[in-house]
C-alpha cells in the first residue's frame, strides 16, 4: 500500500466524524474532586412576592358563611357567574386572583387594601390573617401564586412557557420539564435572566461543575427566563440541508479519489 494511504484515510475519517458530538459534551456533573457528599443547603430562597404578581388567596374557618365575604370565589359563585369561567381554568384563575399592584398592595374583600409587596408567602399570610381576626376569629388564610412561571428557550427539546406549582423547583427540574438538554447543547452556559425590586440581573450556570449547586439561580424565581447556549456543532446542523450535503460529499469523494490513485 502506498505511504500516503495510511494518512488519508485518518484525513477521510476526520471529515466524516467532524460533524460529530463528542461523549464528554453529553455529561453534565462530571466527576471531579469537588464532588460533594452531604452538603447543607444554604442557597435556597424563599419567593417574595413583586409587583405584578397574581395570588390565589382563601379564607377557611368553620364559619363557612362567615369566611364567605373574604373570598371572592365565594362572592362570584353566590353571584352565578361561575359556569362562565368553569371551562377556562386560565380564565377562573384569572378573575379569582389578586393583582399586586406596582406599590405592592392588593385589595382584599371586607379589609381593603393591603401591603404584601416584598413579604414571604408565609408573612402575607400572617399580616392578613391579623387583619381578618376582628371579624373572623378563628380565620386561615392560604396564599399561593397563580403566575409562577418560567420560560425555557435554546437547545431544550420543548421550549416554551412553564407553569409551576411548586415554589421551590430547580433549574435542572425546569430543563426536565423542557424535555431535557439536545445533544448540541452548552452544558457550560445555561443563561438566566431575572426580574426582581425593579432591577434586571442576569448568571450563567455551568452544569459541568458541582459548584452549580450553590448558585444563588439554581433555584429558579417567578418569570425567571432560561436560555441554553448551542455548541458550535449546532452550526452545521442548521445550514441550508443541500449545501451541507454537496460540501460533505465534494469532499469526501475528493479523498477517496485522491486515496484511490495513490494507492495504485
Amino acid at each position: 500500500m502506498n505511504r500516503y494511504a495510511l494518512p488519508l484515510t485518518y484525513l477521510l475519517l476526520l471529515i466524516i466524524f467532524s460533524g460529530c458530538v463528542r461523549h464528554e459534551s453529553l455529561i453534565s456533573f462530571q466527576e471531579d474532586e469537588r464532588m460533594p457528599v452531604d452538603v447543607d443547603i444554604v442557597n435556597q430562597m424563599d419567593l417574595r412576592i413583586q409587583h405584578e404578581d397574581l395570588l390565589k388567596i382563601d379564607v377557611y374557618s368553620f364559619n363557612v358563611e362567615a369566611a364567605a365575604p373574604f373570598n371572592k370565589q365565594d362572592m362570584i359563585s353566590q353571584g352565578g357567574n361561575m359556569q362562565m369561567f368553569a371551562q377556562d381554568t386560565r380564565n377562573l384563575e384569572l378573575f379569582v386572583g389578586y393583582f399586586v399592584d406596582e406599590e405592592g398592595y392588593v385589595d382584599l374583600p371586607v379589609i381593603g387594601s393591603v401591603q404584601i409587596g416584598e413579604l414571604t408567602l408565609s408573612e402575607a399570610r400572617t399580616k392578613i390573617e391579623d387583619l381578618i381576626k376582628p371579624y373572623l376569629k378563628d380565620a386561615v388564610v392560604n396564599m399561593r401564586f397563580l403566575n409562577f412561571k418560567v420560560t425555557v428557550s435554546g437547545e431544550v427539546n420543548l421550549p416554551g412557557m412553564i407553569r409551576l406549582t411548586n415554589k421551590r423547583t430547580t433549574v435542572l427540574e425546569v430543563i426536565g420539564l423542557a424535555g431535557d438538554l439536545t445533544p448540541y447543547a452548552n452544558r457550560q452556559n445555561i443563561l438566566v435572566v431575572r426580574e426582581e425590586n425593579g432591577k434586571r440581573s442576569a448568571h450563567r450556570l455551568d452544569l459541568m461543575d458541582y459548584e452549580v449547586f450553590n448558585s444563588p439561580y439554581f433555584y429558579v424565581q417567578q418569570n425567571d427566563f432560561v436560555y441554553v447556549e448551542p455548541i458550535q456543532a449546532r452550526v452545521a446542523t442548521v445550514a441550508d440541508p443541500a449545501q451541507r450535503f454537496i460540501s460533505y460529499s465534494s469532499g469526501v469523494l475528493s479523498v477517496i479519489t485522491l486515496i484511490i490513485a495513490l494507492t495504485r
